[in-house]
């Protein structure tokens, strides 16, 4: 949803309004004075199962602004403004962010002091004057962003060989800046990125402004899309961009690491097919342009970061990887684009929504353009899919992760084991009915958010049944239900398992 910009006025004429009321009480008391104490700051949650700490209630954020300054050392903390505008929903004399790791310098709320403390994982902001529903408000965070964390504790921030980017997936954005971190509140972004001359600096988006003054440079990016905090992008280093025209004159900008440019090259080009191929399957690409950035880091997983995906550099020049399997994987983060990010889950046990159809158009690729069949890699994880919810959850049901994992949801079942479940819905109600019912799913929800039940209410729309059973078994049950079409096929004991949860973990 997209928001009417901030203005101060009403803001202005709020303050008098409840100035006034005070007044007036002030001025009805008699002789005795009762003071409330106020309740001690805590952290909030919006309640979601996996991770009930994270997000908070009480506003709607419409829009970011992040600045951050890189001292060209990947060891020392950045510099960083954080400017949040933001709705309320309720009456709030406190507002709740999430914010754990950077030391905070100052706070303003619609340009006035703001007193500041911290709860667990929030800083929770006390403003001058209390908050009324329905205002505009712009919070501003002086702070510090560090990319060096515990070793209990992973970050958001991934330090390169030559500098930085960003993974945030699945909730550690807050740990690299003040945020709404839940992906039920999408707003828009706008990043400045300042570092020393001879490196560079990409965002999410497409690029503004490059202003280069006294030995460094600042770039300005900006996408007109809501974006979740968990998708933010910024990578600094010793990097190349390269320019390239997508379907239907898609801009795309791929950023690779300067010395492996050549090597990369073949690998990015293959980029426009597959979004052709994805269109053909899903409808129009959502966002304002695409890209992969090739990071020099070990991270042990790909990352769907909105318009610009985060792989591994090794994954594309480590020849133990067929070809097939990594054009594969680059197919998975691109249909995240679709799935996930411009369809955002409206909680955390709606990942499978994510994961299960990137995975699904993962191997659907593969069968199409390098003869790896679809049914038999769903055999496999049908017969390995009991062992998984049991581990794992069911797809819709994941169990909580462990402390201080931010893949800890990330479980084999959520990947073949969630795009089993569309494999047998596409048995279930036939090809045509399913691959009208993906392209409406991502048409109706696009730029918002949806749950499992929403999916469930479209399926049951575009088949012209009750599906609300058919989910009920193989989203939530322990036990995998029959698969339609395959009476054959069985669960298969632990020690002859042959399934694969996409061998490589692509994804958060």
């Amino acid at each position: 949803m997209l928001h009417t910009p901030h203005s101060p006025t009403p803001r202005t004429r709020a303050r008098a309004r409840r100035r006034l009321r005070a007044a007036a009480l002030l001025a009805s008391a008699v002789s005795v004075c009762l003071v409330a104490a106020s309740a001690p700051p805590a952290p909030l949650g919006v309640g979601d199962r996996l991770f009930p700490h994270l997000g908070n209630p009480g506003y709607d954020v419409a829009a970011y602004d992040l600045s951050f300054t890189y001292s060209g050392d990947n060891s020392k903390p950045l510099k960083a403004v954080t400017t949040i505008e933001a709705r309320t929903t309720a009456d709030l004399d406190r507002v709740n962010l999430d914010f754990a790791h950077g030391r905070v310098d100052s706070v303003d709320v619609d340009g006035e002091p703001a007193g500041f403390t911290t709860a667990g994982e929030d800083l929770v902001v006390t403003p001058e004057d209390a908050l009324d529903e329905g205002e505009w408000t712009r919070i501003t965070v002086r702070h510090t962003s560090d990319p060096v964390y515990p070793e209990d504790r992973q970050g958001g921030w991934v330090r390169t060989a030559d500098g930085l980017a960003m993974a945030n997936q699945a909730d550690v954005a807050h740990l690299v800046f003040p945020c709404n971190d839940h992906p039920s509140d999408k707003a828009r972004f706008t990043f400045h990125v300042t570092a020393p001359d001879g490196l560079t600096a990409v965002a999410n988006g497409l690029p503004t402004d490059v202003d280069r003054t006294g030995g460094t440079t600042t770039w300005t990016y900006r996408s007109p899309h809501p974006m979740a905090t968990e998708l933010a992008q910024v990578s600094i280093g010793r990097s190349t961009v390269l320019h390239r025209t997508g379907p239907h004159g898609l801009p795309l900008r791929d950023v690779v690491p300067t010395k492996h440019r050549t090597a990369l090259e073949p690998w990015l080009k293959k980029t426009p097919e597959q979004i052709a191929w994805m269109e053909k399957k899903v409808g129009r690409y959502p966002f304002e342009t695409y890209g992969l950035l090739m990071a020099d880091a070990t991270t042990g997983f790909e990352l769907e970061t909105q318009t610009l995906s985060l792989f591994e550099r090794e994954l594309f020049t480590e020849p133990a990887y067929p070809q097939w399997y990594v054009e594969a994987i680059m197919v998975h983060e691109l249909a995240h684009q679709w799935f996930g990010d411009s369809v955002s889950p409206a909680t955390w046990s709606d990942l499978w929504l994510n994961e299960g159809h990137a995975t699904w158009y993962e191997a659907l690729y593969a069968e199409e353009t390098a003869e790896k069949p679809m049914a038999a890699r769903m055999k496999a994880a049908y017969g390995a899919s009991d062992r998984w919810r049991t581990a794992g959850g069911p797809p819709a049901a994941p169990k909580p992760p462990k402390n201080g994992s931010k893949t800890g949801i990330f479980r084999a079942n959520m990947y073949d084991g969630s795009a089993l479940v569309l494999y047998a819905l596409r048995q279930d109600i036939g090809r045509p009915a399913f691959e009208r019912l993906e392209a409406a799913w991502v048409d109706r929800h696009r730029d918002g958010t949806a749950t499992t039940a929403d999916f469930v209410r479209l399926a049951s729309e575009i088949s012209g049944r009750d599906l609300r059973d058919f989910f009920q078994a193989w989203l939530y049950e322990e036990k995998t239900p029959p698969m339609p079409g395959h009476p054959d096929w069985k669960q298969t004991p632990a020690e002859k398992g042959t399934a694969k949860a996409s061998a490589k973990a692509h994804g958060e």
